[in-house]
């Protein structure tokens, strides 16, 4: 009896594990058809800062955990599409140069930029965004894997770098 229990709760720990891991909700053949057409959104998950200070702030913190990463809300995106790009994200780290409007984050729509595609480790694409309007960012880098999850890095011109987990989806459609 006592082996019967240790089995049930083995295998239920198991299911228990398997059904917390990261899931993508878009297939492969779906994540390769945005990846040719170019245009696609990138939803954050996850900002990861660089910054030691903001790292051991975010250790100090009750209940804080000891990882760099922060769990993002929904809304954080890049929207790149043909003829822009739209980047909504926030900022953690330090910056060389102060803002006069008060708002750290990353929110500008530039219309004026060069992506180029190339192919990264194991199988994934990489986007290299370098918008030539804004001053404040130099380049961002995406890397899109096969399963849809996606690695996002943004350096800035006044900032320290910083980078971003989560995923790409299909851009919204907006009825004018």
């Amino acid at each position: 009896m006592k082996n019967f229990i240790t089995i049930i709760s083995s295998f239920l720990l198991l299911i228990f594990m398997n059904s917390c891991g990261s899931q993508s909700n878009i297939s492969p053949a779906n994540v390769q058809n945005l990846l040719d057409k170019g245009e696609f959104t990138f939803m954050a998950e996850h900002a990861n800062p660089t910054n030691y200070d903001v790292i051991n702030v975010m250790n100090s913190l009750p209940n804080g955990s000891a990882s760099r990463m922060l769990t993002l809300d929904s809304g954080y995106t890049i929207q790149l599409k043909k003829d822009e790009v739209e980047v909504t994200l926030p900022y953690f780290g330090r910056m060389y140069t102060s803002s006069m409007k008060g708002d750290n984050s990353f929110r500008f729509t530039s219309k004026e930029f060069t992506v180029n595609r190339s192919v990264g480790s194991k199988g994934s694409s990489v986007f290299t965004v370098l918008p030539t309007d804004q001053k404040e960012v130099s380049r961002i880098v995406i890397e899109v894997f096969k399963n849809g999850k996606t690695y996002v890095a943004v350096q800035s011109n006044d900032r320290q770098p910083i980078s971003y987990d989560g995923y790409i989806s299909a851009n919204s459609t907006r009825e004018k």
